[in-house]
Formats: C-alpha cells, structure tokens, sequence
C-alpha cells in the first residue's frame, strides 16, 4: 500500500469519498488544509485574508514535503490547489476525483449545511472568477492525474469502491 493523494476542485467531494475509502480499506486519512490550520491554529479562510494566498501556498509546500518523507499507506485528501506541488508524485499515486463545476457548485448549494460549506472555501465568493479558475485548473489536474474518477453521478461510497479497485491495479 502506498499513499494515495485525492486532487481535485474545491467541493468536488474528496473528504467524503476519503471517509468511504478509510470504512472499506486499511488507509488512514489526512486533510493538507486540517494540517495546515493546526499548524497555524487558524482556519484557511483567516490565513488567506490575514496572511494572503502566497503565504498558504508556502504552507502548503511545507506540508507537501512533510507528507513525502513522514507518511505512508495514506490517504491525503488536498485542497484545491495543493496538485501543484512538485514533489506530488513523491508521495503518491494521485487520483483526481472529477466533476463539472456546475454539478460541483450544485452540490454545495444543496447540501444541508451549504452556508457553512460555502463560507469556508474563501475562492468561491464570486462564482464567475471560480469558473475560471475551475477552467484554468481542469487541463492542469487531468495532466497530474494518474487516475480520473468521474464523481458527477456517483455517489462517495461508489466513488471510493472505484477509486480502491483502480489504485489496486495501479499499486
């Protein structure tokens, strides 16, 4: 077993479909942006409007190179922009859990706590500038990619029991 690191746009699903892969599989599971608000002991919301977004990126490089040499046979949920890490496949195979951006923005409208959901993903204030950074970022994620899982119609539970068959044959 070897770590698997889910990418993917903010609100497409990777801490529900990594809690289903932590139930079916001998995987724990980490969250880079819980890392990186206990290191700082703020949420990422506040590091971006108090320290901005390159200090985060920063924090982000130092979680990445914390993961790479401290952390096996994990599953590494990541925030939205964590794919750019260079050492990514240093630490594991990434899977890239993919929806479009309307299905995304969908799902956290209509979740039951959307209002909590949306007011902690500081990038998705203003939807216009989210569609293009979700644009800008697609062709990015599918060319870091080692495995694409479409989660538009699925399921968490259906999309960890894809992501564990595909990471088998890929281990």
């Amino acid at each position: 077993m070897k770590n698997i690191i889910l990418i993917g746009f903010m609100g497409v699903g990777k801490g529900s479909v990594a809690r289903e892969v932590v139930k079916l599989s001998e995987y724990t599971a980490v969250d880079t942006d819980d890392l990186i608000e206990s290191m700082e002991n703020k949420t990422v919301k506040k590091i971006f409007s108090q320290d901005g977004e390159k200090y985060f990126r920063d924090l982000e490089k130092k979680v990445s190179l914390w993961l790479e040499s401290s952390v096996k046979n994990t599953l590494i949920s990541t925030g939205g922009g964590f794919y750019k890490q260079e050492n990514l496949k240093n630490i594991g195979t990434v899977v890239l859990l993919n929806s479009s951006f309307d299905k995304i923005v969908g799902r956290i409208k209509n979740h039951p706590n959307a209002k909590s959901k949306i007011k902690k993903r500081p990038l998705l204030k203003d939807l216009k500038k989210a569609r293009e950074l979700y644009d800008q970022r697609l062709p990015q994620y599918l060319s870091v990619a080692d495995i694409v899982i479409d989660v538009t119609e699925k399921c968490a539970l259906e999309c960890a029991k894809e992501l564990l068959q595909k990471v088998g044959k890929n281990a």
